[in-house]
């Protein structure tokens, strides 16, 4: 358990945002938001390079688990190792554990522990940001939804575990958005700086 504990944590560490930022030149750990995560990126250098460090983010949480399955094939060696890609996403060894919020991590780590969940809680993300451009609240309530379904729809309790204690880091690694959210100052999507 341990062993895919570590591997999680290393392929999740990759940090994407601030390899591809820093070839347009930008330090997404200043820059911004300050996250290393695409929504930062996405707002800092563009849409292509967000789209693909999204699209790479995903990327590593699925593989993380599919890594997991084709090995041992245990839930709970998988909910692990996705658990844990997530963590090292969000606290990265490499950038001295300034990283990323985890939201597109988890898409893709729960698109495989959970995909009936994953699937509610991208519809739930989409609509929201949709009518409101806040990729934050969007990410929030998406979190908030993921755990809920995953238990309605008969997910393993490592599965339920593996969302329950993620999306408590991820809601936690959050909470000066919900603050700016309350206080009418969080920046909409696609609005720079």
């Amino acid at each position: 358990m341990l062993a895919w504990i570590l591997f999680g944590y290393a392929l999740g560490s990759v940090p994407f945002a601030f390899l591809l930022a820093r070839r347009a030149g930008i330090d997404v750990r200043i820059a911004g938001s300050g996250n290393v995560g695409a929504a930062n990126v996405l707002r800092t250098t563009g849409t292509p390079l967000g789209v693909a460090v999204m699209a790479l983010d995903i990327t590593k949480g699925a593989a993380s688990v599919w890594a997991a399955h084709a090995a041992v094939g245990t839930p709970d060696a998988m909910a692990a190792a996705g658990a844990a890609a997530i963590v090292g996403h969000i606290y990265p060894v490499w950038l001295r554990f300034h990283g990323g919020k985890g939201v597109a991590v988890a898409a893709g780590v729960f698109s495989v522990l959970a995909p009936i969940a994953a699937v509610w809680a991208a519809v739930v993300f989409l609509v929201i940001v949709w009518f409101t451009r806040f990729v934050s609240l969007g990410s929030v309530a998406a979190t908030l939804t993921l755990p809920s379904v995953a238990m309605m729809s008969g997910a393993a309790p490592q599965v339920l575990a593996a969302a329950t204690g993620t999306g408590a880091l991820i809601l936690f690694r959050h909470r000066a958005n919900v603050r700016r959210l309350l206080r009418g100052t969080e920046r909409r999507m696609g609005e720079r700086g």
